[in-house]
């Protein structure tokens, strides 16, 4: 699952991508050219056969996994880089693209059971307009409020630096730790991985980490910031302690840096968004990797479900599926795995027990959206503006003895998502720090929300709500936690290490968790999978 709420001032962006071959340990060029093959069987021996009645031939890349990862990896490879990967297929075990992306239409409403928005990176708005959704893109209102809630009230959180002096979510001792911080009169590093607890009370103080940083780790992570590796998760911001010396130095060298070097052309084709705000599609999330995977065809294989992976003699891949057909296996000059890490370390056991010990580590907490509606009535009076429920939504730090995790105003982030006079609430509980909600029932899940909502937002004499959706996410999101960039080198190395070239690992495990990420994650593999092709593909 992707990132649960893009509301976060610090974007996730680890340091990572897949691995690099170099040149000396690559594969010499095959002489000959190898056929893609595929077998299909209702028993135990394998036929000969073609796929879709066309000719055979050897796949340049096969991608693991339909989710957003994998499609946009497969996309962007049709769209930038057809010369040396013309024939791409995705596989997908479910019987629909999309992975986590879970949009849902029902009398009138309109919401989502994964993650719910993004932010519009031109990464995504590029992967939106190739799939042919541009004039589907809606966008939400860049001053929307959005609100933390601290000691029993719903405080604004400020959304550009002249608000600064005037909210009152953290004190004016608060504040000035944090400007004297940022600039660098703090505590040097401490030669050691920091956890995002250590690092923001180090640089910011004490206020900014609870009052903000915590609940906002809740929200795009569902993580226990005291485990989560700052550099990790929130590897830009590490970044500006680094190359200068505090956030603010650093902040002041990277703009430096970025007006040394012209930035190219931006695609004509791209809207504008205004301000910081977020995005998705008319009729949901879902529209994305729809599209996408209407634009591949019939090169998109639902209910495919890897089993085993093996290296040729001529150095591609043989990859055997089970199929609503049968045994059916794939040759592949190369593969991206976009599978969660704890699948794919099933499958690449037999390849490096090493690289599977390493992905097996990577830690998924259970996470449940629950969607419920309440009459415009419900809200209490305090927290409207102009007579109407206005913002994006509402983090919820876990000091303040409230389960949820937060809660998006979904009615009032985008247009036509629940019918007039009601409001439509998508709300987030569980997570690293509440694993104890698999023993919970649905109704359980929707008692605990409405309670916690009626402390802050909804009337506590409201009749009870509309319960439209509760969907348990058993393994949600992967946590960025504290030696993970280690385990993921780990693993990319020993597979490279074991001769396993034109084997890469995508997904949100390495790119990061937002679906922005995923989208640039996803653009950065295929210029991987590209050169590898280009250069040492066998011809």
């Amino acid at each position: 699952m992707t990132a649960l709420i893009d509301l976060s001032l610090l974007r996730s962006s680890p340091s990572v991508s897949p691995f690099s071959i170099p040149h000396h340990q690559l594969p010499p060029r095959s002489r000959k050219p190898f056929r893609l093959r595929c077998s299909v069987a209702e028993g135990p021996t394998i036929s000969s056969s073609k796929i879709d009645g066309g000719e055979s031939s050897i796949a340049d890349c096969v991608v693991v996994g339909g989710g957003i990862s994998g499609l946009c990896i497969a996309q962007a490879l049709a769209t930038k880089h057809r010369d040396v990967a013309s024939n791409v297929i995705v596989t997908e075990a479910r019987d629909r693209v999309g992975g986590n992306i879970t949009t849902v239409e029902r009398d009138g409403y309109l919401w989502e059971e994964g993650p719910n928005s993004f932010q519009p990176s031109d990464p995504i708005l590029t992967m939106a307009v190739d799939s042919g959704l541009k004039d589907d893109l809606v966008l939400g209102d860049p001053n929307a409020p959005r609100f933390v809630l601290w000691e029993g009230k719903l405080r604004l959180v400020p959304s550009k630096p002249t608000d600064l002096p005037f909210f009152d979510l953290m004190s004016i001792a608060g504040k000035l730790r944090a400007g004297f911080g940022a600039i660098g009169i703090r505590p040097p590093p401490p030669g050691y991985e920091e956890s995002v607890e250590e690092f923001v009370r180090r640089n910011l103080g004490a206020e900014v980490f609870e009052r903000f940083i915590e609940p906002f780790c809740s929200g795009v992570y569902a993580g226990d910031p005291s485990k989560l590796s700052m550099k990790a998760a929130f590897g830009r911001v590490w970044k500006l302690e680094e190359i200068g010396g505090s956030i603010i130095g650093g902040t002041f060298k990277t703009i430096q840096e970025r007006n040394k070097t012209p930035k190219p052309p931006r695609d004509p084709r791209l809207p504008k968004p205004k301000g910081q705000t977020v995005g998705s599609f008319r009729k949901g999330l879902t529209m994305l990797p729809e599209a996408i995977a209407n634009s591949l065809g019939s090169n998109v294989k639902l209910s495919w479900k890897l089993s085993s992976i093996t290296k040729l003699g001529n150095g591609g891949y043989n990859l055997t599926f089970e199929t609503p057909e049968g045994m059916v296996s794939l040759q592949s000059r190369s593969v991206v795995m976009t599978i969660p890490s704890h699948v794919a370390s099933n499958l690449l056991h037999p390849l490096s027990a090493a690289a599977a010990d390493a992905l097996s580590q990577f830690y998924y907490p259970p996470v449940a959206s629950v969607t419920v509606s309440y009459p415009k009535e419900a809200i209490r009076k305090e927290c409207l503006i102009d007579g109407e429920l206005k913002g994006f939504g509402q983090l919820h730090p876990r000091s303040q003895g409230i389960e949820t995790l937060g809660t998006i105003y979904s009615s009032s982030l985008f247009p036509n998502r629940a019918p007039s006079g009601r409001v439509l609430l998508l709300n987030y509980i569980g997570g690293a720090t509440n694993t104890g909600i698999l023993s919970k029932t649905e109704g359980e899940l929707v008692e605990a929300v409405d309670r916690d909502l009626r402390k802050m937002l909804i009337n506590p004499n409201a009749k009870d709500p509309l319960v439209l959706g509760v969907r348990v996410w058993p393994k949600a999101i992967p946590q960025f936690l504290v030696g993970h960039l280690d385990l993921l080198d780990t693993a990319k190395m020993a597979l490279r290490d074991s001769g396993f070239h034109g084997l890469f690992l995508g997904g949100n495990y390495v790119s990061g968790v937002a679906l922005g990420r995923c989208v640039e994650g996803a653009y950065e593999v295929a210029a991987e999978v590209k050169e590898f092709l280009s250069q040492y593909a066998y011809k």
